[in-house]
């Protein structure tokens, strides 16, 4: 394992081969700069501010402007539009030849720092984004095999072009996020979890195959019957080993109904947001642990608990049914607990024809302001976004940790602990459950935390400000904000700790600072996962913080570590 060099160092590429690099991929070489370095008054000042919104179209940009206490982050040296998974290979084969750090964005939200990095060459594959559904695929090398309805997705697709393909206009499902503007082959590689996730299973175990650019040269198209040793980090752990250009996810009959519940129950008194948490962990495990209703729950500091819980399903009444025991329990509490809807009005529950779930038009018809559609000239009206995804675009954050909650806690002997716990936690931060995983079966054949099997819900703690890109108007890494927040995230996140020690960590929603990283996201995986990317990426050409492998080079990636 070698240092890598920096673009322009002595030792970088000259002029010529740069070029040579250009005129091989199409013309598509271009100089990375931050979008932000012309911002001025009037019609510049207002340009940069949208840069932030479309910070997928931006090489420069990534959904993160940086971690309180680690980084900020800055743009790639240079940058190759790749066309097609040719350009991807082309780009890869320069960087192992010129020892430099390569870096991959579709999107841009991958948290753990691989779409962008100082003096690197940034390989983006926003402009290869054909969908198509393929009636009956058989992976590579798989004959005997019996076709499935499949979706091939490249790289640089988003969700949001994934679910107008299959849902709006085919009338089917694929397995995705909930986030309309994440990449999709970025988070099949996390593992990923999506609203209907309790029915249909984890992201990557929907991964039928996928095509991949090597550090070793040239594309393969992987699967479980070949290279299935390479196909299986690529179905929670992948990021550093290769660039998949392109995916095969299981086409899905689509349900008829998506429900939705949004409601607010606010405590007058900490004995009563006590009561309110134990009664609600209490109907999850009589009565919500199902196929059925997944997405978040928030209790917070102010002594709130909110719902924002989604279904699908054949008929409306079986997705309201679970609710009904712990509504007119809430409605029977003393004065100071209160049941309040909202988004859907006084009603609570509502339901929609699942067709329409990620349909544009039918939301700016039905409920406008739901969505936000690109105002861009020439951008598609399938192009949306939900109304909370711009509120993230850029965030710097102050804290963030994740821990999968075991079921046993929901058992009646941990009854008073888990409510004790939770209220405890509440109390120093808001701490939201995210109920989008199918038990055991959905993530027993990926490269996932084992400790995912058996959860019934993921914990997430997070705290952030505004963008702090560099050279951003208004941009403001506020520190004393910072410094204030991110310990008490740390004290709520003990506190789970004690609950479920040992436990893991989602990789895609986890601490940048996490010290034991290897057990939190892969545990018994990681040796073999290592041995993985030994045999493909020998020379760690790929290089992800916190991601396989490394442990053995410098945090940014440029040096190898010193043995002993």
């Amino acid at each position: 394992m070698r240092c890598r060099v920096r673009p322009h160092d002595a030792l970088g590429p000259s002029p010529a081969q740069w070029a040579a690099l250009h005129g091989c991929g199409g013309g598509r070489l271009i100089r990375v700069h931050s979008p932000f370095s012309g911002c001025g008054r009037g019609a510049a000042h207002r340009a940069c501010q949208y840069a932030i919104t479309y910070l997928r179209d931006e090489p420069g940009l990534t959904q993160r402007s940086g971690d309180a206490g680690a980084r900020i982050s800055r743009p790639s040296a240079y940058a190759v539009r790749a066309r097609d998974a040719a350009d991807v290979a082309a780009a890869v084969e320069f960087a192992r030849q010129h020892r430099l750090l390569p870096v991959i964005k579709s999107a841009g939200h991958r948290y753990q720092r691989t779409s962008d990095a100082p003096d690197s060459l940034l390989i983006g594959t926003r402009d290869m984004d054909r969908i198509t559904i393929e009636e009956s695929f058989q992976p590579v090398g798989r004959a005997s095999e019996r076709p499935h309805t499949a979706v091939s997705i490249a790289a640089g697709a988003v969700w949001m072009d994934a679910y107008h393909a299959v849902t709006t206009v085919a009338g089917r499902y694929v397995q995705g996020g909930d986030c309309a503007t994440v990449g999709v082959a970025g988070l099949v590689q996390s593992g990923g979890f999506g609203s209907f996730s309790k029915h249909f299973g984890a992201r990557a175990a929907a991964l039928l195959q996928a095509e991949v650019a090597t550090a070793g040269g040239g594309i393969r198209r992987v699967n479980a019957n070949r290279d299935a040793d390479l196909f299986w980090p690529l179905k929670g752990v992948g990021g550093t080993f290769g660039v998949v250009t392109a995916v095969w996810l299981r086409v899905r009959e689509l349900p008829d109904q998506c429900a939705a519940v949004f409601a607010t129950i606010p405590a007058h008194s900490d004995a009563a947001f006590r009561r309110v948490i134990d009664r609600f962990t209490l109907s999850c495990r009589e009565n919500l642990i199902n196929p059925h209703w997944g997405e978040t729950v928030t209790f917070h500091r102010d002594r709130e608990l909110t719902l924002w819980r989604v279904s699908s399903g054949r008929t409306r009444a079986p997705m309201e049914a679970p609710w009904g025991p712990f509504f007119t329990w809430v409605r029977a509490a003393p004065p100071d607990l209160q049941l309040q809807a909202s988004l859907l009005g006084p009603t609570l529950i509502g339901a929609i024809p699942a067709r329409h779930g990620w349909d544009a038009r039918f939301w700016e018809r039905e409920r406008p302001g739901t969505m936000t559609p690109d105002p861009r000239p020439g951008a598609p009206t399938y192009h949306p976004w939900w109304m909370g995804d711009g509120a993230q675009a850029g965030a710097f954050l102050h804290g963030h940790a994740s821990r999968w909650l075991p079921r046993a806690l929901l058992d009646e002997p941990q009854r008073e602990r888990r409510a004790d716990a939770l209220f405890d936690a509440s109390r120093q931060w808001d701490v939201t459950r995210h109920f989008r995983k199918r038990l055991v079966e959905a993530a027993r054949d990926t490269a996932m935390s084992p400790a995912a099997l058996d959860a019934f819900a993921l914990a997430i703690l997070r705290a952030g400000g505004p963008s702090a890109f560099p050279g951003l108007p208004g941009a403001n890494a506020d520190l004393t904000v910072a410094h204030r927040e991110a310990p008490a995230i740390t004290r709520s996140s003990g506190i789970r700790r004690r609950i479920v020690p040992g436990g893991g960590s989602y990789v895609s929603e986890s601490d940048y600072f996490q010290a034991d990283w290897q057990h939190a996201f892969c545990s018994a995986h990681y040796p073999g996962l290592s041995a993985v990317k030994m045999k493909y990426d020998p020379a760690s050409l790929f290089f992800l913080h916190h991601g396989v492998g490394s442990e053995h080079r410098s945090a940014d990636g440029f040096s190898p570590k010193r043995r002993g």
